[in-house]
């Protein structure tokens, strides 16, 4: 389930409190999408995550709340609230739950030029 919308700019947000979570679904609320990237909100409920995919740009993902598997190329990291990655273009990877969970996901699509 995707929300797009627009934070209010110029003030203060708590942004782990900008997406809730809903049961058996994975929720994400695109806060800033510009044709040269987006930042996203998600949140995913116990037994929820993302299948294995391989995107062309740089991905940082923030945990914001809880913990999480991200597995890069075969290789599992479990990131905790506060911790975050750098998942690089063109490498397989995929997010698990390790119970509910939020994190900010950031994507950078400019500098791939070819």
């Amino acid at each position: 389930m995707e929300n797009n919308f627009e934070i209010e700019k110029g003030i203060g947000h708590i942004t782990v409190e900008i997406i809730e979570y809903i049961p058996n679904s994975v929720v994400i609320k695109t806060i800033l999408k510009k044709s040269t990237g987006n930042i996203s909100v998600m949140s995913f409920d116990s037994g929820e995550g993302l299948t294995e995919k391989t995107t062309p740009f740089d991905t940082f993902a923030q945990i914001i709340e809880g913990k999480a598997e991200i597995v890069i190329n075969g290789v599992s990291r479990v990131l905790v609230t506060g911790e975050s990655i750098v998942i690089p273009a063109f490498q397989r990877n995929l997010i698990k739950p390790n119970g509910r969970f939020k994190m900010i996901q950031t994507v950078i699509k400019s500098g791939y030029e070819l």
